[in-house]
């Protein structure tokens, strides 16, 4: 496989080598050279089809510059997967997938392009065309049952095709094999996995970052004391780069630099959640874990303040090291980003606790968290904790979705310490507000 002049090529865990599916990371090249590269000469794909987040199709020519590039092996494009991954769209674009003999996919956007296109490698090669489908597949390849299996443990057909992530985000969820999507009827998650699911080859192109519509990040997982030096290195890359972008959004050292961070913290990754939800329940959610792994969440405030651009921040907001916490600073940074920090920002209140504390003991993350959440009190326990009424916002940065990336950091670094543990449960619950 020849590698293109001025990329760098390599394995996305070269810890984990004998990986069933081994992912690479390219950069350093155009998305578009680098992936119509690929397709041809590494993969050998004739009917390359493409997922592009509909806004950066509508607003920008990149979509354009790689279906152009492709010429004749562009299959397709699919306009976009809207947020949480509803299965219902996911299933048209397999349909259209499978119409047209897709045998390459591309995703050209954030997670919930990524998710979809994961389960859509999945679903096309089983041949699963509607949602009732999704429901009676998923209990083969559930993450509940078959996280830690080899693709020959798990009763379905392997995909063989390639999937190529080109993120415009920082999600992290390109470098996973779990695949997740939301039921139409009752708005819940559901995750499947499996080691095929997940991509090739990520390509990250800063500039791409620049143009796109959306710069979120989402929140990652951790487990064992090894893992903390990764988390400091994360942290270090991607906080700090943040800043760099405030001033300047179009640098793009600062920008992979990002990118980076996000691989380096998402190497020993098992599971990936994202949204607005972070930003609400997550300081919640560490408050309460802290009686397990305030030692953790100890060393990482120390780390933050020693970041001077931290710790500026967090000084100006009134914030000292010797009397706040971890959390403290976590409100006072998603705040400064104009995140949503309390339920009445998204609108709802106490009346949905209850529903919420239910859906929330479905899905298999929250037995993960370093204090398994099994019963429903402990749930409204976290939600009682979290802010109720809205306040004001304070203006430290200029742009919004930037908040999720330092969710990355806290949710790796004060993750249980135990192997085997994961990260602080963010409430897949609330999916079911929307």
């Amino acid at each position: 496989m020849a590698v293109l002049e001025g990329e760098t090529y390599r394995l996305a865990f070269p810890t984990f080598p004998d990986l069933e599916n081994a992912a690479y990371v390219s950069y350093g090249v155009p998305f578009d050279i680098a992936c119509t590269h690929h397709i041809k000469e590494t993969y050998n794909a004739q009917r390359a089809y493409i997922i592009a987040s509909a806004l950066l199709s509508k607003n920008t020519d990149e979509v354009k510059k790689l279906e152009n590039g492709l010429g004749d092996r562009h299959a397709g494009t699919w306009p976009g997967i809207a947020p949480h991954t509803p299965w219902a769209e996911v299933i048209e674009a397999t349909k259209d997938a499978l119409s047209k003999k897709a045998d390459c996919l591309v995703i050209i956007g954030g997670g919930s392009l990524v998710d979809g296109a994961k389960a859509m490698l999945l679903f096309m090669v089983n041949n699963v065309t509607s949602v009732d489908g999704i429901r009676e597949f998923e209990k083969k390849c559930s993450a509940r049952d078959a996280t830690g299996k080899k693709s020959s443990e798990i009763p379905v057909t392997s995909p063989t095709a390639a999937l190529i992530c080109i993120p415009t985000s920082l999600s992290g969820g390109e470098y996973t094999w779990y695949a997740g999507g939301t039921y139409p009827d009752d708005h819940l998650k559901s995750i499947m996995v499996h080691p095929f699911c997940g991509p090739r080859l990520i390509i990250n192109d800063p500039k791409l970052s620049i143009t796109a519509p959306e710069w979120r990040r989402t929140a990652g997982l951790m487990r064992d004391e090894d893992m903390d030096q990764a988390a400091i290195e994360g942290f270090n890359l991607i906080v700090p780069n943040l800043l760099i972008t405030r001033k300047d959004w179009t640098d793009e050292e600062a920008r992979l630099n990002c990118m980076i961070g996000v691989n380096k913290v998402m190497i020993m990754l098992k599971k990936v959640g994202h949204d607005e939800t972070s930003c609400i329940l997550l300081p919640s959610v560490m408050k309460w874990n802290a009686k397990v792994n305030g030692e953790k969440q100890e060393r990482l405030k120390n780390v933050m303040w020693s970041e001077a651009p931290v710790a500026e921040v967090l000084k100006r907001r009134g914030l000292k090291p010797d009397s706040s916490d971890a959390c403290d600073a976590l409100d006072v940074i998603f705040r400064g980003l104009r995140m949503p920090r309390s339920l009445q920002d998204k609108g709802v209140g106490r009346d949905k606790f209850q529903a919420w504390a239910v859906n929330s003991l479905k899905d298999p993350c929250c037995k993960a968290n370093p204090i398994p959440i099994e019963r429903e009190e402990q749930v409204l326990e976290i939600l009682e904790i979290t802010p109720q009424e809205a306040a004001e916002d304070l203006q430290d940065f200029e742009y919004e979705d930037a908040a999720l990336d330092i969710v990355i950091v806290f949710q790796l670094f004060s993750a249980h310490s135990k192997p085997g543990s994961k990260s602080p449960a963010v409430m897949p619950c609330l999916a079911a507000y929307r």
